[in-house]
């Protein structure tokens, strides 16, 4: 029998093609206005996905990994994703929030509560996907670190400098978790007879004291409905897979063949019981895919694009141009690898995400490998992770 597959949807501008913006069917007037997200997230929520993640950076889009590129035929400029996950959740109601938050050159302090009160307004559908910040350009935009060493070479020093910004990061999700911790899920009394609002006994120091970070608390939002919202990373190469597999409750890959997935979903089992994690395994590959009923559309539309763009397409993530019939094989064959979901990263919007909708998720539904219809519950409950313990429950402020 089918296992069931876990379905994320990666949304970013116009699409994950750089020139997909062009197409008749894209909105690229409406791109920096909250009617093309909801719109978006609704169209999800429409095929039943688990969630959707909504990219963000501290530095313009660029096609040179090095730095900025100064073209001008590409989608520049983007709004935030935690506040645009904001104002989409209260016109939704069951799809996953996942908006990406750069951990490099901001403070823990201050997500901790974005998302905590992204879990508030969603009722319990948030999540996080904290993202390194690893260009020369984010220093100069926030202008708050007086050396730096580029991560992305081969040499010793960008090796460490890699290490260091991963650790760092590691430090600031569990900086944000134990601030999600700081209050007790009680901590509130709002007893109007007896004038307390609040039992000061149930907010606790945090007290963490890191290479980066040192934060006391206790947060000033209580704690959220999922207790901890679901952290979720990219992890594309071999250290930034191990700080996803300490931190996150769901690591999404990028294989691009059946023994890189099998390999990378061993590893990274490995890593979680090493750290003394338990729980499911939730590891995801990412794909960005173009669809069409007709594969040699789907072939013409990709070479179109091409064509606008001017040179070869090229991603961390497997290109699949296809029928979402031929997609659906794909992703009941490398599931046998271990995998218990896929991040689809629509080639081009709106376009790709409604074949996702009206063509794939039937496909695998006819084939007994994704659900019919929601189920009740948070997010953490979709994806089958437990509503943690607090950690700090038998003790209070000094």
């Amino acid at each position: 029998m089918t296992r069931p597959l876990h379905l994320a949807v990666a949304l970013d501008g116009a699409g994950w093609h750089p020139a997909a913006w062009r197409l008749p069917t894209a909105r690229p007037r409406d791109l920096l206005t909250a009617g093309y997200w909801v719109d978006l997230v609704r169209r999800a929520e429409e095929g039943l996905v688990d969630l959707v993640t909504i990219e963000d950076a501290l530095a313009l889009q660029s096609s040179d990994p090095t730095g900025p590129d100064h073209r001008t035929d590409e989608v520049r400029g983007r709004l935030d994703a935690v506040g645009v996950a904001a104002r989409v959740a209260p016109v939704t109601q069951h799809v996953g929030l996942v908006p990406t938050a750069t951990v490099t050159h901001t403070e823990p302090f201050h997500l901790s509560k974005a998302i905590a009160t992204l879990d508030y307004v969603s009722q319990g559908r948030a999540g996080w996907r904290p993202q390194v910040s690893a260009g020369t350009a984010e220093v100069g935009h926030v202008g708050r670190r007086t050396s730096w060493t580029d991560p992305r070479g081969d040499d010793p020093a960008a090796r460490q400098a890699l290490v260091d910004l991963f650790e760092e990061a590691g430090d600031a999700v569990e900086v944000v978790r134990r601030l999600w911790d700081s209050w007790e899920d009680d901590a509130e009394i709002r007893d109007v007879a007896t004038g307390r609002f609040v039992d000061r006994d149930k907010l606790h120091y945090i007290d963490f004291e890191g290479r980066s970070f040192s934060v006391r608390g206790p947060s000033i939002t209580p704690r959220p409905p999922q207790g901890q919202p679901v952290v979720v990373a990219l992890a594309h190469a071999e250290v930034p897979r191990a700080f996803a597999a300490r931190s996150a409750d769901v690591v999404l890959i990028t294989p691009a063949d059946d023994a890189t997935a099998a390999a990378q979903v061993g590893e990274i089992v490995a890593v979680r019981r090493d750290a003394g994690r338990t729980g499911p395994d939730h590891v995801f590959a990412d794909l960005v895919v173009l669809l069409d009923d007709d594969a040699a559309r789907a072939t013409r539309r990709w070479s179109q694009l091409e064509e606008w763009w001017g040179r070869a397409f090229t991603s961390d993530a497997e290109v699949f141009v296809g029928t979402p019939q031929g997609l659906a094989d794909l992703l009941v064959a490398r599931a046998e690898t271990g995998l218990t979901g896929y991040r689809l990263r629509p080639a081009a919007l709106p376009q790709d995400l409604d074949a996702i909708v009206d063509g794939l998720v039937p496909e695998l539904q006819r084939r007994g490998a994704f659900r019919t219809a929601y189920e009740a519950g948070t997010l953490r409950d979709r994806l089958g992770l437990e509503r943690p313990a607090n950690r700090y429950a038998t003790g209070g402020l000094s």
